[in-house]
C-alpha cells in the first residue's frame, strides 16, 4: 500500500475518533448520556428517612413536594429508606442509574453524606432537607435552633405559670438522636433560654428519636431523682409521647416540651399533658425546598442569603409555638384534622379550646 494511502486511512480513523469523543462528551461532568441524561435532568430525586420518627414524612413532606414539582413540569422519583441505612445507599444507587437532576435528601444516621459524595460526582446538584449533611450543596430547614428557643421557652413559661422557680427545678432533658445534626441545634436553642432563666439538667439521657426508648430513658432518669421531676424539656412530639406515659404511669403532670404538632403531640397539648408543640408548616418547608429545586432544574443559580457556619447556603424556614389555645390554628392551615383529634377523652377539650 503507497504512504499516501496510509496516511490517509490514519486521517480518517482520527476524526471518526474525534466524532465519537464528542459523543461521548456531550453530558458534561455527567457520566450519563442519551434518554438517561435526558430523564436526569427532569428528575427531582427524594430520599425520606423513615415512616416512623414522625408521621410527617409520609402524610405531609412526600404529598407536598410531589405536587409542587410536578406541578412545575418535572418528574420525581420519592422513596423512603424505612430507618435503613443499607436500603438508604441502594435507594441512592438505584436512582443515581435511573437518572437525577437534583437529589433532595433528608439524612438518616448520616447515610446521606455518601450519597451526596455520588450525586455530586456526577455533577448533580444536593440539597439537604430538614436535615444537615456535610458536602451539601445547600441545606432547606426550619430554624432549628429557634424550634429549641421556643421549646426552652415553653418550659420556662410552664414552670413560671406552676410558680416553681426555675433556677431551683428538677428538669430533665430529652434530646434528639445525635446523629441528626438537628438535634444539637435543637438542644443548643433549648439550652440558652433554659440556661438564661437558670435552669440546668438535673438528668440528660442519650438522646433517640424513639418513643418507647425515650419512656424507657426517662424512667430511669425518674427513677435515679427518686421519683421527683418539675419539668421534661422533650426535642418531639414522638418522645413526649413516650415520656408523658411514663407521668401518667406516676400520676405526675409536670411541663414538657414538644415539636412537630402531630397529632399525638396536639392531643397531648389540649389534654395538658403538653405545654406546647412547636409547629413547623410542613408546606412552607416543602415549598422552599421545592422552589430551589425548580431553580436547579432549570439550570439558575439560586441566590441564598443566610449560611449555616460550615458555609452551606441554607434557606431557614421560621416555626411557631402552639398551645392548647392555637391548635385550631393548626387545624385551619390543614396540618391537622379536627376529626383525628377530638376522639375521646379529648372531645371536651376540643370543645372547651374551640377545635372543629
Amino acid at each position: 500500500m503507497k504512504r499516501s494511502s496510509l496516511v490517509s486511512l490514519a486521517v480518517l480513523a482520527s476524526a471518526a475518533a474525534l466524532v465519537l469523543a464528542g459523543c461521548s462528551g456531550s453530558g458534561g461532568n455527567n457520566s450519563k448520556s442519551g434518554s438517561a441524561g435526558k430523564a436526569s435532568s427532569k428528575t427531582a430525586c427524594v430520599i425520606l428517612p423513615d415512616a416512623a420518627s414522625s408521621p410527617r414524612w409520609e402524610n405531609m413532606d412526600r404529598p407536598d413536594l410531589k405536587q409542587a414539582l410536578e406541578g412545575a413540569g418535572f418528574k420525581t422519583n420519592i422513596q423512603n429508606a424505612q430507618g435503613d441505612t443499607s436500603k438508604y445507599a441502594t435507594i441512592a444507587d438505584q436512582e443515581l442509574s435511573q437518572g437525577c437532576g437534583v437529589m433532595l435528601l433528608v439524612d438518616y444516621n448520616g447515610a446521606g453524606v455518601s450519597v451526596a459524595k455520588k450525586a455530586k460526582a456526577q455533577g448533580i446538584p444536593v440539597i439537604a432537607y430538614d436535615r444537615p449533611i456535610a458536602g451539601a450543596d445547600y441545606y432547606v430547614s426550619f430554624d432549628n435552633e429557634k424550634v429549641g428557643e421556643l421549646e426552652g421557652q415553653a418550659i420556662v413559661d410552664g414552670l413560671k405559670a406552676e410558680n416553681k422557680d426555675p433556677a431551683t427545678a428538677v428538669v430533665v432533658y430529652m434530646g434528639g438522636d445525635p446523629t441528626d445534626g438537628n438535634a444539637k441545634m435543637f438542644h443548643d436553642g433549648a439550652a440558652k433560654v433554659m440556661g438564661d432563666a437558670g435552669i440546668k439538667p438535673a438528668k440528660e439521657p442519650p438522646g433517640v428519636w424513639d418513643g418507647a426508648k425515650s419512656a424507657t430513658n426517662f424512667e430511669q432518669a425518674l427513677t435515679s431523682l427518686g421519683g421527683k421531676v418539675d419539668a421534661v424539656w422533650v426535642a418531639n412530639d414522638t418522645d413526649a409521647a413516650g415520656v408523658i406515659s411514663i407521668l401518667d404511669k406516676n400520676h405526675l403532670k409536670v411541663p414538657v416540651s414538644g415539636q412537630d404538632a402531630s397529632t399525638e403531640g396536639l392531643q397531648n397539648v389540649l389534654l395538658g399533658k403538653q405545654t406546647g408543640t412547636v409547629w413547623k408548616h410542613v408546606p412552607d418547608e416543602a415549598k422552599a425546598a421545592s422552589d430551589l429545586a425548580i431553580e436547579l432544574l432549570k439550570g439558575q443559580k439560586p441566590k441564598v442569603d443566610k449560611k449555616l457556619d460550615d458555609g452551606t447556603p441554607y434557606i431557614a424556614v421560621t416555626p411557631v409555638l402552639v398551645k392548647a389555645a392555637d391548635v385550631e390554628k393548626v387545624v385551619q392551615a390543614g396540618d391537622a384534622k379536627a376529626s383525628d383529634l377530638c376522639t375521646g377523652a379529648v372531645a371536651a377539650a376540643c370543645t372547651t379550646y374551640g377545635v372543629k
